[in-house]
Order: C-alpha cells, then structure tokens, then sequence
C-alpha cells in the first residue's frame, strides 16, 4: 500500500512538475484563455476545465498504453522488459535530473499541432476535450524528459500502462482546473496566481532534479552493482 501511493504521488508530481514548466505552463495559459471564454457562466467555465483535464489525460494513458502495452504483450521477454526497464530506470533519473537542472539541451516537437488544434476548437465548451488532447501532444524538452524518460520506464517496471499516466496527465492539467475557479471568480486574481506558479517552478525544477540525480544513482547502485 505504501508503495502504491509513493508511485501515484510521483505520477502526479511528475505531471505538476510538467504543467509548471515555462513551456507546458504557456499552452495551460493557452487554455485559460479558452476557459475565460465561459466566464459569464462559471459551470461552463468548470466543464471546460474539467473536459481540458480529460483530454490531456485520454492523450497520455494512450500514448503510455501504446509503448508499455506493446513491450509487456510479448510474453516471453516481458519478465526480462520489465527487469531491464528497472535496471534503466536509475540511469534513466540521472538523466533527466541533468536535464532539469538544464546541463544538457533536449529537442522538442508537436509544437505546430497545438497551435492548429487551437484553432480547431473554436469556442464550445466542448472544444476542451480536444484541445487537452492537442496540447499533450505538444511535447516540449521538460515534458518529453519527464514523460518518456521517468513516467514511461517507471510505469513500465511496474506494469502499469494506465493508472500511473492516468495521474500524470490529471497533475499536467492542475493550474487549469485551479485557475478555472479564479476565472470564474474575476481575472484580477488570475495574474497573482500565475506569478506564484513561476515562482515555485524557479526552485521546483531544480530541487526535482537533484532528487531525481539522487534517487537515480541509489536505483543504478542497486538495480546494477546491487550494493545496496
């Protein structure tokens, strides 16, 4: 029990570390503008945020689905998948730590697809859903790390294709769903809340990356060298 909540803490820690990120946290400001659309009617404001968080969560259980399902479905080398994928996990944490703390350049893409699904959407409250989808797939260098280089491996070592992504993509959409409320509440408060959010990403990255260098190096001194 124990083990589980540490993992579904860290799925959704993940997913708040990626939504306070300057990129991701841009496309969450994005649909903010999209929410405010419903100001008039604090429900449809709700819904929209809610329907935001549900596409962007639909968009990473996929994709997570896809990759772990695949590598889990081939019965005679899952056992050995998943020792490997706990294996890589610790190298895999270093990495990403680095790239937290912005050592090494990670490339991104799926940038234009966001913008266009934007624009697809329209005005319905129901555009959310999509464009949660299309932001999601809005990979920037932080969100690629995180998602691919910790959730995958971590939600892969312990066959888990649905629920770990599932709380990672709720975490990417938490500004939405708070700042929903603030919309609905006036938009004074709404600059304030954003301003907070920057500040915490200042030290949350970072402090994420050193834990993350950490927890990698205990996890390769005992998944590898076992001597721990």
């Amino acid at each position: 029990m124990t083990e589980a909540l540490a993992l579904a803490g860290g799925a959704v820690w993940l997913g708040v570390l990626t939504s306070i990120s300057p990129c991701p946290l841009a496309t969450n400001i994005a649909a903010l503008s999209y929410v405010a659309r419903h100001v008039a009617t604090p429900r449809k404001a709700m819904l929209a945020g809610v329907l935001y968080t549900l596409g962007r969560t639909v968009a990473y259980v996929a994709i997570a689905a896809l990759v772990i399902s695949a590598l889990l479905s081939m019965v005679e080398v899952s056992a050995t998948l998943q020792r490997l994928a706990a294996k890589a996990l610790g190298p895999l944490l270093v990495v990403v730590g680095v790239a937290l703390l912005g050592v090494i350049p990670l490339p991104s893409f799926g940038g234009g697809l966001a913008q266009r699904m934007e624009r697809v959407a329209g005005t319905s409250v129901w555009g959310a859903a999509p464009l949660g989808m299309a932001f999601a797939l809005a990979f920037c260098p932080v969100s690629a790390a995180l998602f691919f280089g910790s959730l995958i491996p971590l939600a892969t070592a312990h066959a888990s294709p649905l629920a770990l992504p599932a709380l990672y993509g709720v975490g990417t959409a938490v500004p939405v769903l708070g700042f929903a409320v603030l919309v609905a509440a006036g938009a004074a408060s709404l600059g304030s809340a954003y301003e907070r959010l920057r500040r915490v990403e200042r030290w949350a990255r970072p402090a994420t990356g050193v834990i993350f260098i950490l927890a990698g190096i205990h996890e390769t001194l005992r998944g590898i060298f076992h001597l721990l």
